[in-house]
């Protein structure tokens, strides 16, 4: 009788802290379905439209140089180096959507930023 005592008490105590884990369970599995939803939908649009990072750079360079083939010069190749990058990014995230880190480009889009030059950050948990 005493061993059941202690068992109903010990169960009793730690009762309230049930509802706490189911929320923290909850919590985390809103957090990695959007995460991987985010991947996704990022890795598809990406494959999709990573060739517009070669008009995106090439406008990007004219407005850094003064000289126009200079800039459309540079705004290729670095193009060429971004239009790989945003597409290979996004079969990344596309075969990776399942690890709950943020997707790989940024901006997200090519079409998110048209003013900034993108960035590869990759396995980022935290932005």
């Amino acid at each position: 009788m005493n061993r059941l005592i202690k068992i109903i008490s010990i169960l009793l105590i730690l009762h309230p802290f049930a509802s706490q884990v189911y929320a923290s369970e909850e919590i985390t599995a809103n957090i990695y379905m959007h995460r991987a939803g985010t991947k996704i939908l990022s890795g598809v649009v990406n494959v999709a439209t990573g060739w517009m990072e070669l008009p995106k750079n090439i406008g990007l360079w004219n407005q850094k140089d003064e000289n126009i083939l200079e800039g459309t010069a540079e705004g290729i190749l670095w193009g060429l180096v971004h239009t790989a990058s945003r597409t290979a990014s996004g079969a990344i995230d596309l075969v990776t959507f399942w690890i709950p880190t943020f997707p790989i480009p940024e901006p997200l889009f090519v079409f998110d930023n048209f003013s900034k030059e993108s960035e590869y950050h990759a396995f980022r948990m935290g932005r």
